[in-house]
């Protein structure tokens, strides 16, 4: 392809996504594709002969299109949000020009030092001490298995990496019913074992109970076992619950444990000074992570984490082959050194075009305005006598089901799975599903990039009506 060909599909391609930007509430928001449809309609074997681009183009919306679920449209409810904005787009593209591969300092010196600046703007913004240094990873699960390897290292003096478990050394693990399964996947994959995470009741609102957690650690002491790390939560993926911290760190002090703590989505509330109760106990963290690619306008992938003794992270990943050593080692950040990839991203130009296109006060104002219109969607379903709401509802995260009078709890799973389904097959709408205390539960969340709340007034009367008609 010649610059002048690029030029033109470079444009035609600008064209094509300021369509879909415009447009992209037209489409069915769940994608309507059978198993195999895709799949079916691309070739068997690839083109011997080289295609103009512009069939890729035609390809993009004859088979492409009709197999996305469209997490930009605005009737998106489903799961979390999975933000992209204009200027983090844009910024994407400079990214994929450049092509740049940020392993060490040396290999772009822009890279590490705007990584380090964003990180530096990121603790200011959400009020984490400046004592924590931060590092960009690529998703909430790899981060969270960066911080239970480090919390395993520092418990076992750093013996681990190089000796491997052995049956007399059992590591615990501690996190709530409710927190992410990125948590469990991580002990599984870091040596310290999936029957050795210990998952602690929660309280009413779905937060952990400090007194279970307590419990749980006396007797894993009175049987040999060394407690390791604790992962608490702020905002859980079911329900947005958000975990005692300064409980839990209190009890992580005395027992010497390693206090992580996943915000993936909840954490961008931070941004607003009504939301830092959510830090309180901020001063026992070890590390902290969240998820600007979710709530953040920031397209994936951007996870921001932090930690407070960054020489403990760096010494239990660092590895240093010839062919990686610089004559700058020691003086500046060597990202590749804080997690598990050599390989590494430009991820925080995105960051930088995003926090300088909104500013900080623009910022404050949409995620404002989407935990605003979970309130006023929590009070349109108080309002109906037919439907409940089964969890606080903290930030932009509302859980409720039907429940016409007369039915048992097994009927009334039944007919919410039913709406549920039948939803999410109109097109019309998307919304994901939780099991609370037995009960299956409907999850709407209000955080995607250009929902109004005539978007949620639209779906809220949809599903009254869809409802009733079951």
């Amino acid at each position: 392809m010649t610059p002048d060909e690029f030029r033109k599909h470079a444009h035609d391609l600008v064209e094509w996504m300021a369509r879909y930007m415009e447009n992209v509430e037209k489409y069915p928001v769940k994608s309507k594709s059978k198993p195999g449809e895709i799949f079916n309609r691309i070739p068997a074997s690839p083109p011997e002969k080289a295609e103009p681009f512009s069939s890729l183009i035609q390809d993009l919306d004859e088979i492409i299109m009709p197999g996305i679920t469209h997490w930009q449209n605005p009737n998106f409810f489903a799961y979390f949000p999975a933000n992209t904005s204009p200027p983090s787009i844009l910024a994407e593209m400079v990214v994929a020009t450049l092509g740049a591969q940020c392993m060490n300092w040396e290999t772009s010196p822009a890279a590490a030092e705007l990584e380090e600046k964003m990180m530096i703007w990121l603790r200011g913004m959400i009020g984490l001490p400046d004592n924590f240094e931060g590092v960009i990873q690529d998703t909430a699960s790899t981060a969270t298995l960066a911080a239970i390897i480090a919390a395993r290292e520092k418990s076992t003096g750093f013996t681990f990496n190089n000796e491997g478990g052995n049956k007399s050394l059992i590591l615990r693990v501690y996190c709530s019913e409710q927190a992410h399964s990125s948590v469990e996947k991580a002990v599984k994959i870091c040596g310290i074992g999936r029957r050795n995470l210990v998952k602690i009741q929660v309280r009413d609102d779905f937060s952990m109970d400090p007194e279970k957690l307590d419990e749980a650690i006396i007797a894993d002491k009175s049987q040999g076992f060394i407690p390791c790390c604790v992962v608490a939560t702020i905002g859980t993926t079911g329900t947005t619950a958000v975990d005692p911290l300064r409980a839990l760190g209190e009890i992580c002090s005395r027992n010497s444990l390693w206090l992580h703590v996943d915000a993936a989505m909840a954490g961008t509330a931070l941004i607003l000074p009504e939301f830092q109760w959510m830090l309180d106990g901020r001063e026992y963290i070890d590390s902290f992570l969240f998820n600007p690619h979710k709530w953040m306008f920031t397209n994936f992938d951007c996870t921001a984490f932090f930690i407070k003794d960054a020489d403990t992270l760096i010494k239990t990943f660092e590895i240093l082959p010839e062919y990686l050593k610089t004559r700058t080692r020691g003086q500046v950040n060597d990202y590749r050194d804080w997690g598990i990839p050599l390989g590494r991203r430009f991820r925080a130009l995105k960051l930088w075009s995003v926090i300088r296109s909104y500013g900080t006060e623009g910022l404050r104002e949409k995620i404002r305005q989407h935990i605003l219109f979970a309130s006023k969607l929590k009070g349109m379903i108080l309002n109906e006598p037919d439907f409940e709401i089964l969890a606080p509802v903290i930030i932009n995260v509302v859980c409720f089901r039907y429940k016409p009078a007369g039915l048992d709890e097994n009927k009334l799973n039944e007919i919410n799975e039913r709406l549920n389904h039948t939803l999410n097959d109109s097109g019309k709408i998307y919304l994901s599903h939780t099991v609370l205390n037995g009960k299956y539960t409907l999850r709407m969340v209000t955080g995607q990039t250009n929902v109004t709340f005539n978007h949620v007034e639209k779906a809220w009367n949809l599903i009254m009506m869809t409802a009733r008609l079951l």
